[in-house]
């Protein structure tokens, strides 16, 4: 029974062998590799780049002037020009009355002519009064020397001595009254050269080149020099546009650098930085800078006006600002070539809103991420995707 069993197995061994054939695995297929990501590169262009600040203030004159009068007391009788007019140096802008300074003026020049006369008529008297006492002083002497000898008497002598004295005090009080006149007429031509002095202050001059910007004086009025002045004048007619610019700015601005100020109503001129303050205010942390501008008529003094100032200009290889990062090393942009990126540490130049001067660490013609250091890192492979140069960028702005 058992070699029965026995049997039995190794036939259902056999068949189990022809029915349930066994079959050698097939090879897997291979799994492609993803295709390196999309990244926007630029080419970096020789190009001028010109770095400028934005101010905004006021239009005022480069220097004002004011005119008053240098008299008290007179009227104005005459205005002769008005705001807004040019005038020239020396030039008259009002008069004013001038009857009793007339009045006093013929007194003074009778007062000259009698003084005058009053000279003539002591040199007069002089010129009687010496040969008059040189011969009283003969006289004395040639009876002086008769008393000696005796020849004659002492009543002789004394009148000799009372005519000598006689005739000289006659001759000092002459030469006294002379200069007692002198006196009186330099005094009456000081007092004349008063008057005149004030009548010529009647008439308000200009005393510089420029444009009116204000005229107080009122027909009527009576000026005073301490009363305040009555006309204001830009000097040469000369307007600046005075700003104020943030400190961080203030220290990117030179003295002479070229700037475009655009006043209201679009109205454009060149003009040039005059100025820089050397002090901040404390409180609002803001300088001045004063822009020098051509004399038009058109630029209108307390107008708000806008300056954009040129602080740098280069000419070098350029790239967006998008382009270049700051890292531990200093300024980085990321290279692309045979689609691997490449970190390059750069020198930067001349900045603009949107571009960058790059003065080393890259050539013109090559390729760089348009935004470094976001998506890709030192030696990824990538496929680079031109985007527009940075000049059609711009244009489009």
């Amino acid at each position: 029974m058992l070699r029965c069993l026995a049997l039995s197995l190794a036939a259902s061994v056999a068949l189990s062998g022809l029915t349930a054939p066994t079959f050698a695995a097939e090879p897997a297929a291979p799994i492609a590799a993803p295709p390196p990501p999309n990244i926007s590169v630029l080419t970096a262009e020789p190009r001028e780049l010109v770095a400028s600040v934005t101010v905004t203030g006021t239009l005022t004159p480069r220097e004002t002037v004011t005119v008053g009068a240098d008299v008290d007391g007179l009227r104005v009788r005459e205005l002769l020009v008005d705001e807004g007019d040019e005038v020239k140096a020396g030039q008259v802008l009002a008069r004013l009355e001038t009857d009793m300074i007339d009045v006093n003026l013929a007194r003074s020049a009778s007062q000259v002519a009698r003084a005058e006369a009053a000279i003539q008529q002591a040199k007069a008297a002089i010129t009687e009064a010496e040969p008059a006492s040189v011969e009283a002083d003969a006289s004395l002497k040639r009876t002086r020397a008769l008393s000696d000898k005796g020849i004659v008497g002492q009543d002789v002598l004394d009148t000799r001595i009372s005519a000598a004295a006689t005739a000289a005090a006659r001759l000092a009080s002459a030469r006294q009254n002379v200069a007692l006149s002198e006196a009186d007429l330099a005094a009456t031509r000081a007092e004349r050269a008063e008057l005149e002095l004030r009548r010529s202050k009647a008439e308000i001059r200009a005393p510089t080149d420029g444009l009116v910007l204000r005229r107080v004086a009122q027909l009527g009025q009576i000026v005073s020099a301490a009363g305040g002045g009555l006309f204001e004048i830009a000097r040469d007619g000369l307007v600046e546009l005075d700003a104020d610019v943030s400190e961080t700015a203030l220290g990117t601005i030179r003295k002479g650098e070229p700037a475009e100020v655009t006043a209201a109503g679009g109205i454009k001129s060149q003009g040039e930085v005059r100025l820089v303050s050397p002090r901040v205010e404390q409180a609002s942390r803001l300088g001045r800078v004063r822009i020098a501008l051509p004399k038009e008529a058109a630029l209108r003094v307390g107008a708000f006006a806008r300056a954009v100032i040129e602080t740098d200009r280069s000419t070098g290889v350029t790239v967006p600002r998008t382009a270049v990062n700051t890292g531990p090393q200093g300024d980085f942009v990321q290279v692309v070539s045979n689609g691997v990126v490449a970190t390059r540490t750069v020198t930067t130049g001349v900045s603009t809103g949107s571009a960058v001067e790059i003065r080393s660490g890259l050539q013109a013609g090559e390729s760089v991420v348009a935004v470094a250091g976001t998506f890709v890192r030192d030696g990824d492979k990538v496929t680079p995707v031109p985007v527009e140069t940075l000049e059609t960028a711009e244009a489009k702005r």
